[in-house]
């Protein structure tokens, strides 16, 4: 098996330790004797979007497929339908999926911890947050989890991310998935899946990755 991975707008999009996302991705399948191959792509570049089975970061190609998209923060909210500053200038997105972003003059920062949905795992991910901009899901759009500390989507309704199909969106930096083992094979095994019909992620020795992230926890439930 083997997946194929496209790192959208990395030179401008890395913030807060996301490229360890990559990494984490890379190293997890590779340990598993699973062949992976990553290819970074810029503004401006036009690769054939069909050779890859994942997608990190940006979007707005075609998602009726199925294929898999991590979104981070920034890149998480250009897949919405728009953005409106404080002010009030709006900035029309990529509106791929029915949300929406609004901007406020307070900062939404600090570690944070959400419970995924069952059908999107079920695990407890903890994380950093650190945004002004807040997200409101459409009726019939899904967050990916729900808030157990800190602000997630807005800070209001306890919803943190999305998920729409295959597409995973969190405001969750930190890096996010070396962090949270579970959600990282949960996305990992949802792609392969969409590639090869069925597949069973062997498991690996993750003492250090379920220490950090119960390290993470505690502090959060104090």
């Amino acid at each position: 098996m083997k997946l194929r991975i496209c790192h959208l707008y990395p030179d401008i999009l890395n913030l807060y330790g996301d490229q360890g996302n990559i990494l984490c991705l890379k190293r997890r399948l590779e340990w598993r004797n699973i062949d992976c191959d990553v290819t970074e792509v810029s503004i401006g570049e036009r690769p054939d979007f069909a050779d890859f089975d994942l997608f990190f970061i940006g979007g707005g190609q075609d998602f009726e497929d199925g294929k898999t998209y991590i979104t981070i923060c920034g890149g998480y909210q250009m897949l919405g339908r728009y953005y409106k500053t404080w002010d009030g200038q709006m900035n029309d997105f990529i509106g791929a999926i029915d949300y929406y972003t609004e901007g406020s003059k307070d900062r939404m920062i600090g570690n944070f911890m959400y419970r995924c949905l069952p059908e999107s795992g079920g695990s407890t991910v903890v994380g950093f947050e650190n945004h002004s901009g807040k997200t409101y899901l459409g009726q019939d759009i899904k967050p990916l989890g729900t808030i157990l500390s800190g602000y997630g989507n807005n800070g209001e309704d306890k919803t943190e991310g999305v998920r729409y199909k295959n597409v995973f969106g969190t405001y969750s930096h930190g890096p996010l998935l070396p962090k949270n083992p579970l959600l990282t094979d949960f996305i990992l095994k949802t792609t392969l899946e969409r590639k090869y019909g069925k597949a069973e992620l062997i498991p690996l020795h993750d003492t250090f990755e379920l220490n950090a992230n119960t390290y993470m926890k505690n502090r959060l439930t104090k």
